[in-house]
C-alpha cells in the first residue's frame, strides 16, 4: 500500500463506523411490540435500509434539492411500515427517528482509528446531515477526526461523483491521494470511479459490485485495516 502515496483516509460513518443494524433493530422491535406485530425486526431493518438507498438515489436523480439524510430515512420508514400494513401515527414515527441519535460504533472501529491516528489524516465523508454527524462523532463515536465532511456540502448523496470531488477540493488533495474506507460497496465503487483509492470493510458477507472499479484493499474490520496499511 505504501506505493499508493495515500495522504488521508476518508471514512463512511453509517454501517462502517456505526453499527446501524445493531443499534436500530431494538427500536424496530419495540415499535412492532407496541403494535402487537409478529413481523421479524431484522427483516424490517433490511427493508428499511434498502429503501433508504432508493430514497437517496431518487433524491439525487430528480435534482429537486438535497432533502437530507434523516429525511430519506423517515420516508423509507413510512414506506416500509405501509408495505407491511403496520399502522402508525406521526408522533410514533418521530419517536422512532430519535433512535438515529443513539447509534453505537462497532467495537473494532474506534480501536482501529486510534491505531491509524498520526499515520494519515482521518476524515469523515458521510451522507449524514452536518449537525447529525457532529453529534454522532462527538457523543457516540467519541473520536477526534481531522475533519467531518457531509454530503450536504456537495448537495448530493454518495455515490454521486460530486460528493467525492467536493471532498478532494475541501481537503486540497488530488483524488488518488485519498482512500475511501467503507462497508458499502457502492461507496467504494463511487470513490474509485472518481480516482480515489478504496478499502472495502467486508462486514456483511455481501458480494462487491459488478464493476471495473474494484477495491484496492479488502478487510474484515478496522483492526485488519490498521494492520494492512503502512
Amino acid at each position: 500500500m505504501s506505493e499508493l502515496n495515500i495522504k488521508a483516509l476518508t471514512f463512511d460513518l453509517f454501517g462502517t463506523v456505526l453499527d446501524l443494524g445493531g443499534s436500530l433493530t431494538p427500536f424496530i422491535q419495540g415499535f412492532l411490540e407496541e403494535h402487537n406485530s409478529s413481523l421479524d425486526p431484522a427483516q424490517i431493518w433490511s427493508q428499511l435500509r434498502a429503501r433508504q438507498r432508493v430514497e437517496q438515489y431518487q433524491d439525487t436523480l430528480l435534482m429537486m434539492g438535497h432533502s437530507g439524510y434523516l429525511e430519506t430515512a423517515r420516508r423509507a420508514l413510512l414506506y416500509v411500515l405501509r408495505l407491511n400494513r403496520v399502522t402508525f401515527t406521526p408522533e410514533e414515527v418521530d419517536r422512532f427517528m430519535e433512535g438515529w441519535k443513539e447509534l453505537k460504533p462497532f467495537e473494532d472501529a474506534v480501536e482501529g482509528l486510534e491505531r491509524l491516528k498520526g499515520r494519515y489524516r482521518l476524515i469523515v465523508l458521510s451522507n449524514g446531515d452536518e449537525w447529525l454527524l457532529q453529534h454522532l462523532v462527538k457523543n457516540r463515536v467519541r473520536f477526534d477526526f481531522d475533519e467531518i465532511i457531509s454530503a450536504e456540502t456537495a448537495g448530493v448523496f454518495k455515490p454521486h461523483p460530486a460528493a467525492y470531488r467536493t471532498c478532494a477540493r475541501v481537503l486540497g488533495r488530488e483524488p488518488h491521494e485519498l482512500m475511501m474506507v467503507s462497508s458499502n460497496s457502492f461507496d467504494v465503487m463511487g470513490a474509485r470511479a472518481c480516482g480515489f483509492r478504496g478499502a472495502w470493510v467486508e462486514r456483511y458477507g455481501l458480494p462487491f459490485e459488478e464493476t471495473p472499479y474494484q477495491p484496492d484493499l479488502i478487510v474484515k474490520d478496522f483492526r485488519e485495516l490498521a494492520d494492512s496499511l503502512p
